[in-house]
């Protein structure tokens, strides 16, 4: 038998690498965090429903990742920002990406049905088909794919909720629609700023991610504005709905009157460093939320 050599070591790394790159790891990461506050919120306790939970999500979240970069192959290609991706760069084929895509997305669901309960798998298999079947597609051909897209982004929590048997309570139902809200609205001033930013790259690329692919000047700000502002009452649904307490509420106004400032000066005066800003207060608003939740779910209830 032929023995491993430390270049075959090397190899395998870095396949292993272009397999995780393929699965968008960060952005799984992000959705199972979210998953288990929605799991939490609804009253969930049993470790094992919601370690199968996170095993099934996990699969169809790498396969959202893969059956995306499959379809924007040649998009992806166009861009700087995403011409190093595993297929642009030549460093898996088409056929490995959309065999570990579909792989991934059948045994996720079919995980959970089985492991965890057939909603939470027709969730899972709706988020899948909403993102790489609709707003994938649709990015080619209509601005309308951001808000489209904000929807499967916003589903995790919905999932955690649905993993936890989800509930007939009014209370509940109020706490997911909250969670929902929070991560509908959050996504599109943080999207403004990515759009905006590379508005050059996507018009090349032929996607419209923007309102006739390069905007006229003050509409991504006023769009983060008006979200940013929607975003301040909806934050505090799950405090409402009782699937989290006044913390989380306080922290999600503090975190969202943050968000709604470095908007409104986006949207006074669109440049890269104000489109920076909003960017970076978006990625510090959900881990503000989230470690306000976190506390009160697990060391305050």
């Amino acid at each position: 038998m032929r023995s491993v050599s430390a270049s075959d070591d090397r190899t395998f790394a870095a396949r292993l690498a272009d397999y995780r790159a393929l699965a968008k790891p960060k952005i799984a990461a992000m959705a199972l965090v979210t998953v288990v506050l929605g799991y939490l919120a609804a009253g969930g306790s049993d470790g094992l429903t919601l370690l199968h939970a996170a095993i099934g999500i996990t699969l169809v979240a790498a396969a959202s990742g893969a059956l995306n970069q499959y379809a924007e192959r040649d998009t992806d290609a166009r861009m700087t920002r995403t011409a190093t991706r595993p297929l642009p760069a030549g460093r898996a084929t088409e056929t490995e990406a959309l065999v570990f895509g579909i792989v991934c997305g059948v045994a996720g669901a079919d995980y959970l049905a089985l492991a965890v309960n057939p909603l939470t798998a027709f969730l899972a298999l709706l988020t899948l088909a909403l993102y790489v079947g609709v707003y994938t597609p649709l990015k080619r051909s209509s601005a309308w794919c951001v808000v489209v897209g904000a929807v499967p982004g916003a589903l995790p929590p919905v999932l955690g909720w649905a993993a936890a048997g989800g509930g007939t309570q009014p209370g509940t139902w109020l706490t997911a629609a909250g969670l929902f809200g929070i991560l509908f609205l959050w996504q599109f001033p943080h999207f403004m700023a990515i759009a905006w930013l590379n508005r050059e790259q996507y018009a090349k690329a032929g996607l419209h991610m923007l309102p006739g692919q390069l905007p006229p000047a003050g509409w991504a700000g006023k769009t983060a504005v008006w979200t940013a502002v929607a975003l301040l009452p909806v934050g505090l649904l799950p405090t409402l709905g009782g699937g989290v307490g006044v913390w989380t509420a306080a922290a999600a106004t503090l975190a969202g009157a943050v968000y709604l400032f470095y908007s409104l000066r986006f949207a006074r005066e669109e440049t890269r460093p104000n489109a920076r800003a909003v960017l970076f207060a978006s990625l510090g608003y959900l881990p503000v939320l989230l470690l306000a939740a976190a506390i009160e779910l697990l060391v305050i209830r």
